[in-house]
């Protein structure tokens, strides 16, 4: 992904087409997880669903997260790619549309087998999408992507599984994130022709990174603090040798892209530290810290960084840049750093209104992206 450096309008699409009506589902299951969120730190509030306060983790990691990552490969295909039918791989439209029912099926009633098997399905055409594009162009960052996507299939088996749990699955959807989002970065920076020390070095950072989490199914203790360790160091990785560290230098739309990566990148060494320093992690405010540094401060942070840029293309509609986009931002890391020093300090005030702030961050991005459509001006008759 790259950003427009300046503030005109980022060019669209003329018409939002199909894979636009991917995106109600998603937008459903990033709320109601963020609602069963403040539900489970203590708010009394009623509660979306029977089930959403134990679905918030595969709301947020699958149905959020993983089917907007989704709706993007499924854009790619189902566009042409590299020619033929348009429609050639209409199947990849499946992969996010499965994620975000089976996540809301277990908010909302369905039983737990049929859910879960949504969620594995997802994952699985979602990471055959992911090989048709590496059998399309043989590089490293389609390699590493291809990597992440399965690792979103063996976290989704983990939680199917019979005694399965979102503790147990969590570092593998950590790992989709981590990976994709790594691969991205790299295929960026192809532009600036990278050291081939730098590129060899991410390669093997991500195999080992999938190598912990491997560890970590068969010995808990071990595999996370590998996996913490591999997290830190993508995370230095990604601060050392991101595009973004040149392009916050430029004005606009490009420097709060570049700002919005760079502050996701220190989350993500955060969380990794965390995991590295207390090993397996199953609850209690370290649980919280951890997870909410990887799936807030690094995950969401990206997609506040791009949706300027995504959402115009996925939907035809026309965004304009206004500095107000720094709200959310601020808000998100502002708060996510209070919700995570209540956890450090015992503090559930901190903690409880840290998350309110996340919530807040959440409503201050959809309002200022309602505010940046640019309407089409009325033509007299």
């Amino acid at each position: 992904m790259s950003a427009s450096p300046d503030p005109r309008p980022v060019p669209a699409r003329r018409g939002p087409g199909p894979i636009a009506w991917l995106l109600p589902p998603v937008a459903v299951a990033l709320v109601t997880g963020v609602w069963a969120g403040l539900v489970r730190l203590g708010w009394q509030l009623p509660s979306p669903g029977a089930g959403s306060v134990g679905a918030h983790g595969p709301l947020l990691a699958s149905g959020f997260f993983g089917a907007l990552i989704g709706v993007e490969r499924a854009a790619a295909l189902a566009s042409g790619g590299a020619g033929g039918s348009r429609w050639r791989h209409g199947w990849a439209l499946l992969a996010p549309l499965g994620a975000s029912v089976g996540s809301l099926g277990l908010a909302f009633g369905m039983p737990v087998a049929p859910a879960t098997g949504l969620l594995v399905g997802a994952a699985v055409l979602f990471t055959g999408a992911s090989l048709v594009v590496l059998a399309r162009q043989r590089t490293l960052f389609n390699a590493v992507m291809a990597l992440g996507a399965c690792s979103w299939v063996a976290g989704n088996l983990v939680l199917a599984l019979p005694g399965g749990t979102v503790p147990a699955a969590a570092p593998f959807w950590v790992g989709l994130l981590a990976l994709t989002i790594a691969g991205e970065r790299l295929e960026l920076m192809r532009v600036r022709r990278p050291p081939r020390s730098a590129v060899l070095a991410l390669g093997a950072l991500a195999l080992a990174l999938g190598a912990s989490l491997g560890v970590g199914a068969f010995a808990a203790e071990l595999g996370a603090r590998l996996t913490g360790g591999a997290l830190v160091a993508l995370a230095a990785w990604m601060l050392a040798f991101d595009v973004a560290r040149r392009t916050i230098r430029v004005p606009g739309l490009t420097r709060f892209t570049a700002l919005a990566l760079l502050l996701g990148h220190v989350w993500l060494g955060v969380a990794g530290a965390i995991g590295l320093v207390a090993g397996a992690l199953y609850a209690g405010p370290t649980y919280d810290a951890a997870l909410h540094a990887a799936f807030l401060g690094f995950a969401f942070s990206m997609v506040l960084g791009h949706a300027p840029i995504v959402l115009p293309a996925l939907t035809g509609v026309r965004l304009r840049f206004r500095l107000r986009a720094y709200v959310p931002l601020a808000l998100l890391h502002g708060s996510l750093a209070l919700r995570v020093l209540g956890d450090a300090t015992g503090s559930a005030w901190a903690r409880a209104w840290g998350g309110v702030g996340n919530a807040l961050a959440l409503a201050a991005f959809i309002a200022t992206t309602a505010l940046a459509i640019e309407r089409k001006p009325h033509r007299p008759t």
